[in-house]
């Protein structure tokens, strides 16, 4: 489904940015090791959640300008952003669990490779507490199992890993067409930008 709302510089209320500037704070609390598929399943939650809210959260920002503080009067930019803001994390829980696995399975022999659906599912089915369409859940189902049937487990952690999340951003991001042409190369590089910092986290993590 392409969004048909072009963005435009509006008043946003602050509290809207709430989760946006939590997950900036976030960022900066202790990290705590990655022991087992638990803890697995944990990093991957928020990690996913983190980097799909940030980009998208910060990507708006710089597309309103000085005018950041701003007011959620329209319903239909409201509904845009809820909706970019589901379907970017899709994706990305998608390629962080399959980032995770394959480098767990190249560097420390793990086998256990069909947790990478169960973790998947569970993730979305827990979301749905939190208002997650339906919808989306079953499509993001869907295009998980069509991503699984093709992956390279040796390969996925050094082959573009977080590929399809950047293109997921720019994608869903509910900024004018012609706008979103001219930033394509900055939305695509922020993300990526930002799953290095998680690459990082991540292998300091299951280093115990």
């Amino acid at each position: 489904m392409a969004l048909k709302y072009k963005f435009n510089i509006k008043d946003i209320k602050l509290e809207d940015f709430k989760v946006y500037l939590f997950s900036l704070f976030k960022a900066f609390l202790p990290k705590k090791k990655i022991k087992n598929i638990d803890d697995l399943e944990i990093f991957i939650q928020n990690k996913s959640a983190w980097v799909s809210q940030v980009t998208l959260y910060s990507y708006l920002k710089t597309r309103m300008g000085t005018k950041y503080v701003l007011h959620f009067d329209d319903e239909i930019f409201l509904s845009s952003i809820n909706t970019a803001k589901w379907n970017i994390y899709t994706i990305a829980l998608q390629d962080l669990i399959f980032y995770t696995i394959s480098y767990l399975n190249v560097f420390y022999n793990f086998q256990e490779l069909d947790c990478a659906k169960k973790i998947y599912e569970k993730i979305l089915n827990n979301e749905l507490k939190n208002k997650m369409p339906e919808n989306i859940i079953e499509n993001g189902k869907k295009i998980f199992d069509e991503r699984l049937q093709k992956i390279e487990w040796k390969n996925y952690y050094k082959s573009r890993p977080f590929n399809e999340s950047a293109l997921a951003l720019y994608e869903w991001a509910p900024v004018a067409k012609e706008l979103k042409t001219l930033d394509r190369k900055i939305v695509l590089n922020s993300m990526i930008l930002k799953w290095e910092n998680i690459e990082k986290e991540f292998i300091k993590l299951i280093d115990i």
